[in-house]
């Protein structure tokens, strides 16, 4: 048996997520000299995991896109299950724990089913693979998991966030899927997919089936043209949703909060609709030309809920009688044009009680699907007196003089200005999965891009206050510095060397000052907003 981190023997769970490890490529995934890095295998590991039929079978949603994919997908997901389906989702990443990333009928798969299934892909696929077809890479094997597990749990409808591209993604093995999707386009991933918004939307048109209808949103004409002739060869009828009209639902609001959502609901109900349609279910219909949706569309509309998006989290930690001093806001926006639709959000909930009370109820439930922390009195004369922080990080591979300028401008723009920057690196390390994971200690951190990101915030901070960058120990009134946690503190940024002693000199400076009312936005990475719920939640 092996050891977890704390030195005890590991638990069955921790030895399948030690395994799952073990396929994790230590190769940068901006290597481009893998064509696909031979998709043909995953048909091999079908094969061997005798999946062929029954994906074959499933009815399923395929969506791919820049911005928005995990929104739709869970959307769609909580229609159809309101409208009484059977739902399997699989999405990408996970936050807190992998079996995020598989849900049935809304909430994730529990540790026992995770585990027979697990071990009944991963032994098989060790006993048949070889030098000429080896194991799988994490992600495939992940989705080459997914399919076992819906298809062993009959679900009546699949729902699929393509993980990275279309084209190649372990995904696109579907071959008949019923509808597919394309969210909102914009410059990411260039490393893989392209320098230009035409070869980025011709790689996520790779999921286009011939003969399958699929929608898209308003894109711009360069990524538009694209998939339009992409369509066309393929015969595949390509529609444009339009934004879901606020109206159709009666006075409720969007489950996921932001003005973004909007576009991702209409998205959600072009593939919801069409699904019910092709599968047959007439009787639950949805038509462009009347202005009314199912009180099942509404009622999932409304009732969704994605952790890492636009939610709004307490901390557990502080003392209970000042509820609100330290609340992290946390949206995984990596993406100048996501850190713009953050940065309004952000801006938006901090000033809007009933917006962010909203936000509580549907998205400060745990990954076990938990009730919602109370958080009475969140907003009694806080906000007005509240500082904004920024907790941030970023992968390297992403511009860091693309993201920071859009959210500081656009948070400037609702009149909202960050005291200060805190930059960490990932708790989560990226060659080992699960929680049990020792991270590496404070001196064996690389925070080399770390001070690159605060170079660039001290930039933008100079250049909107004429002013010259020097250090300093104190940032505002009734608020520390800590030299001994933070290895770099300058005039608006610190660099800490663990997101943990970040938390930790937050935490400090509220319990220690009694006018200290933090309101943190924790965004750049969905990896970093994990690594936040964990901690804060744990």
């Amino acid at each position: 048996m092996t050891e977890g981190g704390n030195g005890l023997p590991a638990t069955p769970y921790e030895e399948a997520l030690d395994a799952l490890s073990s396929l994790i490529s230590q190769r940068r995934r901006a290597d481009k000299n893998n064509n696909g890095d031979r998709f043909e295998l995953l048909f091999d590991y079908l094969k061997m995991l005798e999946l062929e039929e029954p994906i074959s079978r499933m009815k399923i949603i395929h969506v791919a896109g820049t911005k928005g994919k995990g929104s739709t997908c869970a959307f769609t997901e909580s229609i159809l299950r309101r409208c009484g389906f059977r739902t399997g989702l699989f999405t990408s990443p996970h936050l807190i724990d992998v079996r995020e990333r598989f849900r049935l009928d809304g909430l994730d798969i529990c540790e026992e089913k995770f585990l027979a299934y697990f071990w009944w892909c991963y032994d098989r696929l060790k006993e048949r693979t070889n030098d000429d077809v080896p194991m799988p890479n994490y992600f495939r094997f992940l989705a080459l998991l997914a399919f076992k597990i819906f298809a062993a749990e009959q679900v009546e409808v699949a729902i699929l966030e393509v993980g990275l591209g279309g084209k190649f993604d372990a995904t696109n093995v579907v071959q008949a899927p019923i509808v597919c999707g394309i969210s909102s386009l914009g410059y990411d991933h260039m490393e893989i997919l392209g320098n230009t918004l035409g070869e980025i939307a011709g790689e996520k048109a790779g999921i286009f089936k011939q003969g399958v209808p699929a929608f898209t949103v308003p894109q711009p004409d360069e990524a538009m043209r694209v998939l339009e002739e992409k369509a066309s060869r393929l015969d595949v009828h390509l529609q444009i949703a339009a934004p879901m009209d606020v109206d159709l639902l009666k006075g409720l609001k969007l489950g996921l909060e932001g003005e973004h959502q909007y576009l991702n609901a209409g998205l959600a109900i072009a593939l919801s609709s069409t699904w019910l349609q092709r599968t047959g279910y007439l009787d639950i219909s949805y038509h462009d030309k009347i202005n009314l949706l199912p009180e099942q569309f509404i009622e999932g509309l409304t009732m969704t809920n994605l952790q890492g998006r636009a939610q709004i989290v307490p901390d557990r930690h502080i003392d209970m009688e000042r509820p609100g001093d330290l609340v992290f806001y946390l949206d995984g926006a990596h993406s100048p044009e996501s850190m713009e639709a953050c940065g309004r959000w952000f801006s938006l909930a901090i000033r809007d009680p009933d917006q962010q009370q909203r936000t509580l109820n549907y998205r400060s439930k745990d990954h076990s699907g938990s009730a919602p922390e109370s958080v009475e009195g969140l907003h009694k004369e806080r906000s007005s007196n509240s500082t904004q922080i920024l907790l941030f990080n970023c992968m390297s591979v992403r511009d860091p003089q693309l993201l920071l300028p859009c959210l500081m401008q656009t948070c400037a723009t609702h009149g909202v200005y960050f005291k200060k920057a805190l930059f960490v690196p990932n708790t989560s390390l990226y060659y080992k999965v699960g929680s049990h994971a020792s991270p590496p200690t404070d001196s064996q951190v690389d925070l080399s891009w770390q001070f690159t990101l605060q170079r660039v915030w001290e930039s933008l901070m100079q250049r909107d206050k004429g002013e010259e960058a020097h250090s300093t120990d104190a940032f505002g009134e009734g608020v520390t510095d800590d030299a001994e946690v933070s290895l770099r503190i300058c005039e608006h940024s610190s660099v800490f060397p663990s997101l943990q002693l970040a938390i930790k000199w937050l935490r400090d400076n509220v319990q220690q000052n009694q006018s200290a009312r933090f309101q943190v936005l924790v965004t750049g990475s969905l990896h970093l907003v994990g690594d936040v719920l964990r901690l804060v939640k744990k």
